[in-house]
């Protein structure tokens, strides 16, 4: 347990176990170790026991036999997070949350709506699997990108461009703004949906609004990124309520739901679907972006970024689920209305007509308000990426707003031409499958750098497994490439 001092330092009193521990130390150690733990018993005043803490802590390292046990009691107080009271270690836990959930919107954007949506009316339940597994990939490759942003304090980017030779940075940054466009571009196109679902505005002005609204976000941003971050997880709450309302009202097999989820199936003719459920969750721009979003709360001490990165991995494992949660949910809706009725929806505009006579205009509202709340949130992640992107291959510093405009007009653009939103989807996803190989193969090859990571640096098992999901990746992404083309254009 931890109590304050009056300069309010964090001090652990030692349990009873590690007061055992030295117990046969000396006689004074005994006597120092009980009085505290007497102490701390009868709630005394907190300089007291600070004093007491102190004092036992001298005895102690003085008979030079204290055991390991009792050392981390007295020295790693401040090093882990866990050591404070439970008030303490939550109020550090809010604060360090954020990032994870900002780039987790990638993971619920237009283009998981589509293949989801896909996935469930075609296949049931059979490919919850393929999300759970895909999760785990993001939760790997988004824990690199973090660490390698606390641990340097660059961006991964700017590691790139530190450490990599002009002409690969250059072809690396082709890539990198090709998909900021093209994650745009789904982005866009899901919040004109939304908003054409909603409320009946034409899809050109539905992707300008889309615009002004995620500039006027990122404005926020600019003034402290908490803001931003507040607003996005706000968003991505309306998302997660919007599918706690459709699973409420179709009331889904649960048990067909978990031996989905837990048992790996792939049927006839299912395995480019799941490849492109794998393609439309690992997302290249936000593993760039995620590297540059832990900075500002980075500190240069040594433990103090031990701490970062143990608190950023509980960011991503609670973003991470959470949007695993509610693509699972766009799957098990998907599955217990059109599966079930034997409905085949490819897009996303026949699931929204489809809902309300089988539903209730409620469930088609909510998946349309779900589909805009999405649409704006990636829509701000995908600009912010773009940016970061931009501005950190090459070393030349552009002007935010052009940055965003670069990566965003081109969307709009494709969009006013009058474009198929579905052809624009299945476009924007070819494009960044194209792309991941870009962001995940540099982030291996630098967080595997000891002269780069320091005590940071990727160990055997986490190289290795990262090397295999990467492998994986690419040749899932390899073939979803060719389906398509061999698809649309054979």
């Amino acid at each position: 347990m931890d109590q304050m001092d009056t300069f309010g330092t964090s001090r652990a009193v030692a349990p009873a176990s590690a007061c055992t521990a030295v117990s046969t130390a000396s006689s004074e150690t005994t006597s120092n170790a009980v009085a505290l733990t007497s102490h701390w018993a009868n709630s005394e005043t907190t300089d007291a026991v600070a004093a007491q803490v102190v004092r036992s802590t001298t005895v102690w390292k003085s008979t030079g036999r204290a055991t390991d046990l009792s050392r981390h009691y007295i020295e790693g107080t401040e090093a882990r997070p866990g050591s404070g009271s439970f008030t303490t270690v939550i109020r550090k836990v809010l604060k360090y949350l954020g990032p994870a959930f900002v780039v987790s919107v990638a993971y619920m954007d237009p283009g998981n709506f589509a293949t989801n949506i896909t996935a469930g009316s075609e296949f049931g339940y059979s490919l919850l699997w393929v999300l759970l597994w895909s999760n785990m990939f993001a939760i790997l490759f988004q824990t690199l990108s973090a660490k390698l942003g606390i641990a340097t304090g660059l961006t991964l980017p700017e590691q790139c461009a530190r450490l990599f030779k002009p002409g690969v940075n250059r072809l690396l940054w082709c890539i990198g703004v090709a998909a900021a466009v093209a994650t745009n571009l789904a982005e866009v196109v899901g919040g004109a949906l939304g908003f054409y679902l909603l409320f009946g505005v034409p899809l050109p002005f539905g992707a300008a609004i889309t615009c002004c609204i995620s500039s006027a976000i990122l404005a926020l941003g600019d003034r402290g990124q908490r803001l931003s971050e507040m607003v996005i997880a706000g968003l991505v709450s309306v998302i997660g309520i919007c599918y706690v309302i459709e699973l409420f009202l179709v009331k889904p097999d649960w048990s067909a739901v978990g031996c989905g989820t837990l048992v790996p199936s792939l049927p006839a003719e299912s395995l480019y679907v799941a490849a492109g459920m794998l393609g439309a969750t690992v997302m290249p721009h936000v593993i760039y972006l995620h590297s540059h979003l832990v900075l500002v709360r980075r500190k240069p001490d040594r433990e103090a970024m031990k701490e970062h990165l143990f608190l950023e991995k509980v960011d991503v494992l609670a973003a991470m689920n959470a949007a695993f949660v509610i693509n699972s949910a766009m799957v098990v809706m998907s599955s217990a209305t059109f599966y079930a009725l034997g409905v085949a929806v490819e897009t996303i505009e026949e699931a929204h007509k489809t809902l309300a006579p089988l539903l209730g205009n409620l469930s088609s509202s909510a998946f349309a308000l779900a589909l805009l709340c999405s649409g704006l949130s990636s829509t701000t992640v995908g600009i912010h990426a773009g940016e970061i992107i931009v501005n950190g291959f090459v070393g030349v510093r552009i002007r935010p707003w052009i940055a965003r405009l670069a990566t965003v007009v081109p969307a709009v653009a494709i969009i006013l031409i009058g474009w198929d939103p579905v052809e624009v989807l299945v476009l924007s996803q070819v494009s960044l499958s194209f792309a991941l190989p870009a962001a995940i193969i540099p982030l291996l090859l630098i967080t595997g750098r000891r002269d780069v990571m320091g005590q940071f640096v990727n160990d055997a098992r986490t190289a290795f497994t990262g090397w295999v999901v990467a492998g994986l990746i690419v040749l899932l992404n390899v073939a979803l490439i060719v389906e398509t083309l061999l698809g649309g254009f054979w």
